[in-house]
């Protein structure tokens, strides 16, 4: 029995020898292991750590860098730019047409208002210059940005239509204007001719302002913050036009003044719309007009002259329409726009004494007129639009009743016309129409007007407003 014993006891510790040898080894091993796997770890932290202190250092040098390169930026920004330091925009629209008339340009009137001296288009037949205009403008510096626009008219003549300054980044919402510019009353008057939907201005535009109203003088707007559009803005000025007149020899100081508020927004992603009351005030003196139904023994013209004040009263109203917002194919456009204008003082009758002596009187009337159109793009490139315009000559009165007979041009009438157009852009470079207009603003004639315009625009051309 022993035997057995002995012989499993011997077997039992020779496996037992080895598995603790093998076990020992196999310590040894991790431990290496442990010890290779620090090393590594404690390298990598060690090339972390320089690469750390590297990018603190590089990091200050670009701000020190950025802090001098800001300096020098401040210091250039006061100092005055030299001749060669920017490119100015430049820009010139070619503008021509050809009219085709039933009645003679010549005798053309507003039958019941005072002649506004202003652009009474079509003025001559058959081919014919349009108002053509060199623009010249750009930033002075961070602080203000400057534009001259030189009008070149149909009789060659040159004419300064803008050269104003205007602030950059002056801050919550606010903008000044300085110099000369078009007014911002209404919407279409601060729209240069060759960005109208038509070939010429509406009839309340030629009645009231003789075209478009333009200023000497200063504007100031403020824009409000938000997601609703809302703008108010006001301007003192000389004004250049009807119906104010330049008086500088005799006054200082404001002749005339305007304040406008517009409002708008978004309905959705393809319809917007923006609305406006605006109000001029003018005090012409001596402002003259011939008559020409009241020819005297001399066959001259009689000529008057008013003396008082002027007050406009705009509202004006845009809708806009576009499938998703993408105008670029189809898109619908609905515009209108109500004057109402009324004058108060003298009017001065045969002011050279030609026909009966010169004669004088009070003087006061209120005129109102409106136009309303609709501009529809059916396809890229092509658009149709159609436009009525109507004024309203009121009720003159001259104070006693013998001195009416002497102003047949102020005999009641309601001055009408109906527009037709089709247009085909290229481009915003270029713009061909073909316009039809039934003229009803005389009583003894209607004047069928075709009209066939071309609009070349070359160079850099800032966005036109909404």
């Amino acid at each position: 029995m022993r035997t057995p014993v002995i012989t499993a006891l011997v077997a039992a510790l020779s496996f037992a020898f080895p598995a603790h040898a093998a076990g020992n080894a196999d310590l040894a091993e991790i431990r290496e292991q442990i010890k290779q796997m620090k090393d590594a770890y404690e390298q990598r932290i060690a090339a972390l750590e320089n690469r750390l202190v590297q990018a603190e250092t590089t990091a200050g040098k670009a701000e020190s860098n950025a802090s001098q390169a800001q300096a020098v930026a401040q210091q250039a920004a006061q100092r005055p730019a030299s001749a060669n330091s920017f490119n100015p925009e430049l820009s010139l629209v070619l503008v021509g047409n050809y009219t085709n008339l039933s009645q003679d340009p010549g005798q053309r009137r507003l039958q019941g208002f005072m002649p506004s001296n202003g652009e009474l288009l079509p003025n001559a037949r058959s081919f014919n210059l349009g108002e053509s205009e060199l623009a010249i403008s750009g930033n002075i510096n961070h602080l203000f940005r400057g534009t001259l626009l030189l009008a070149i008219a149909p009789d060659d003549t040159l004419g300064v239509e803008e050269a104003n300054f205007q602030t950059l980044g002056l801050g919550n919402g606010f903008k000044l204007k300085a110099g000369r510019f078009l007014s911002n009353v209404g919407y279409l008057n601060e729209l240069h001719p060759h960005v109208w939907d038509f070939s010429n201005a509406p009839l309340p535009y030629q009645a009231f302002f003789g075209g478009q109203l333009g200023m000497d003088g200063v504007q100031a707007r403020w824009l409000a913050p938000g997601e609703t559009y809302f703008e108010v803005g006001a301007e003192a000025a000389r004004a250049l036009s009807f119906p104010a007149t330049d008086d500088t020899k005799n006054k200082n100081g404001l002749m005339s003044g305007a304040v406008y508020a517009h409002v708008g927004g978004d309905v959705n992603v393809s319809n917007s719309w923006r609305a406006g009351l605006s109000y001029f005030y003018a005090r012409p003196e001596d402002r003259s007009y011939d008559d020409p139904l009241n020819v005297n023994p001399l066959n001259v013209n009689t000529t008057y002259s008013f003396s008082g004040t002027s007050k406009t009263w705009i509202a004006d109203f845009i809708w806009k329409w576009a499938p998703n917002g993408d105008a670029s194919r189809q898109n619908l456009k609905l515009q209108g726009e109500y004057f109402n204008q009324s004058e108060d003082g003298s009017l001065v009758y045969d002011v050279n004494a030609t026909n009966q002596g010169t004669q004088s009187g009070s003087f006061n009337n209120r005129q109102s007129g409106f136009y309303a159109q609709a501009v529809y793009q059916f396809m890229p490139h092509w658009r149709i639009g159609y436009r009525y315009d109507q004024l309203n000559s009121g009720n003159p009165n001259f104070g006693h009743d013998p001195f009416t007979t002497e102003f047949p041009l102020l005999n009641d009438f309601n001055p009408k016309r109906n527009t037709l157009m089709m247009d085909w852009t290229p481009d915003e470079f270029s713009r061909f129409r073909l316009q039809y207009a039934q003229d009803k603003t005389r009583p003894e004639a209607t004047d069928n007007q075709v009209w066939l315009q071309y609009i070349m625009s070359l160079g850099a051309h800032a966005a036109h407003k909404y």
